[in-house]
This record gives C-alpha cells, sequence and structure tokens, in this order.
C-alpha cells in the first residue's frame, strides 16, 4: 500500500475515533497556501486541528515525534487562515497517533504545548 493511501486511511480512522468520542468534524484534508490540516474538529466551544500520523507501528518512535516544530508553524498558519475565515474561537492543536499492527489509537490533546 502507498504511503499516501495509509495517510488517508489513518485519517478516516481518527475523525471516526474523534466522532465517537463527541467530537463534531467540520473539515478534512483543509489546504492552504500555508499547508495542510489534517482534520478540523469542535470540541465543544473550541475549534480543534488534528494533525493525523499514521504508522505501522512505535518500534522506532512515537508517531507524533514525526510533527516537528516547522510542521507546527505550517499547521498554526493554517489555522490562522480557518479562523480568519470561519470565524474566532478558542483554538487547541492535536496530534491523533493511528498505528496498523497492532491497531491502536492515541489522541494527544494540547499536543503542541
Amino acid at each position: 500500500m502507498k504511503t499516501q493511501d495509509t495517510g488517508r486511511l489513518g485519517e478516516q480512522a481518527a475523525a471516526r475515533a474523534l466522532q465517537k468520542a463527541g467530537y463534531r468534524l467540520l473539515a478534512m484534508n483543509y489546504r492552504t497556501r500555508f499547508g495542510e490540516i489534517d482534520l478540523i474538529v469542535r470540541d465543544g466551544g473550541i475549534t480543534v486541528f488534528v494533525e493525523v500520523k499514521t504508522r505501522r507501528n512505535a518500534d522506532f518512535a512515537a508517531a507524533a515525534e514525526a510533527v516537528t516544530p516547522a510542521k507546527q508553524e505550517r499547521i498554526r498558519a493554517a489555522a490562522q487562515q480557518w479562523l480568519a475565515e470561519k470565524g474566532e474561537t478558542p483554538a487547541r492543536f492535536d496530534v491523533v497517533e493511528v498505528y496498523t499492527a497492532p491497531r491502536t489509537i492515541r489522541h494527544i490533546k494540547d499536543a503542541f504545548t
């Protein structure tokens, strides 16, 4: 399976898990000139910008470690555009790790702090 296909499946699994946990899905793969945000969800009155990282397992390193400071800055810039377009709300940045062997999903709230 191509890496891009694996990532897409991971994003779909993350979206389902977040919805099951009570989050409302607002957008998937929101693209701007600054970059892309995998998922945008609502947690009560908070807009949550979610980076999804899919890996086979965590043997080498946790998937969240791939969200570098430079990647965080691109996500923040794209999030600022979303908030300017849709209306300012409190915001949070989360990471969801999806592992395929064994199938596990780990949600890290406020991952950029």
